[in-house]
């Protein structure tokens, strides 16, 4: 076996999000999904496409990393492994 093969690329940062520019991966999919939605309708949407980029933009930087997840999960549209529902009142283990 060669030297090689054990020198694999190590990232700087084990919690660094992926990043595709300037954007984090939410900042990404949510760009790609209202600009989609912008190109497809036209008009009034390209307003609704800057105003929910900065509008996400500036919440993400006020709150903790993955807010976004936790919000989908209390909204009911998101399920995590190993956690009750959220609508539950009860939890026993």
């Amino acid at each position: 076996m060669s030297n090689n093969a054990l020198n694999k690329s190590f990232p700087q940062y084990l919690g660094k999000p992926i990043q595709v520019l300037w954007f984090e991966l939410d900042e990404l999919i949510i760009f790609v999904f209202t600009l989609t939605f912008a190109l497809i309708y036209g008009g009034f949407m390209w307003i609704l496409f800057i105003a929910i980029q900065w509008f996400y933009t500036r919440t993400k930087r006020k709150h903790a990393r993955g807010f976004l997840k936790h919000i989908l999960y209390m909204l009911g549209l998101l399920e995590m492994k190993n956690y009750p529902e959220y609508f539950e009142k009860e939890f026993h283990e």
